[in-house]
């Protein structure tokens, strides 16, 4: 599988061994960067990473900053990424099961480099169920697509 990859300086260290790891389980990685521990925005890495697998140039991503946080915001910008903060192998899995996430977001600072291998097997293993889940991700393409709201601070 086609794998975007993406972090800030928080991550960097984490990001380089989850690369060697997903490469080792047979995966082909586009690193969009970071690629020094200097700091940086972790917008300018994350996004192009989301539209990589937005415009399905990459299958799914992986993106990582120091909490997962702010990595998380940035690739649920982008339409049709649905970027899942996994801190745990139940939301590993079901991010994947129930709500087909496109992108797995890591917090390079809150787990081991073992929890995120872990947290890896289980989010590229877990199949989408669809079925009920269908009528959901519709929905949230629909709340995509729609148009900022007057006044809202979109003029």
């Amino acid at each position: 599988m086609k794998v975007a990859l993406a972090s800030d300086h928080a991550a960097f260290e984490m990001k380089e061994q989850v690369k060697l790891y997903l490469m080792e389980h047979g995966h082909t990685v586009e690193d969009f960067g970071t690629y020094t521990p200097d700091s940086m925005d972790y917008p300018d890495t994350i996004a192009p990473a989301a539209r990589a697998v937005a415009d399905g140039e990459c299958e799914r991503g992986v993106v990582m900053c120091g909490s997962g946080i702010g990595a998380s915001i940035v690739a649920n910008k982008i339409p049709g990424i649905r970027a899942a903060l996994v801190l745990d192998e139940y939301s590993a899995e079901f991010s994947r099961r129930h709500n087909d996430a496109n992108i797995i977001v890591l917090a390079g600072r809150r787990r081991t480099i073992d929890e995120m291998k872990s947290y890896l097997d289980l989010w590229f293993s877990t199949d989408y169920e669809g079925g009920r889940h269908d009528k959901r991700i519709e929905k949230i393409a629909r709340i995509e697509a729609e148009k900022p709201s007057p006044g809202r601070g979109n003029e």
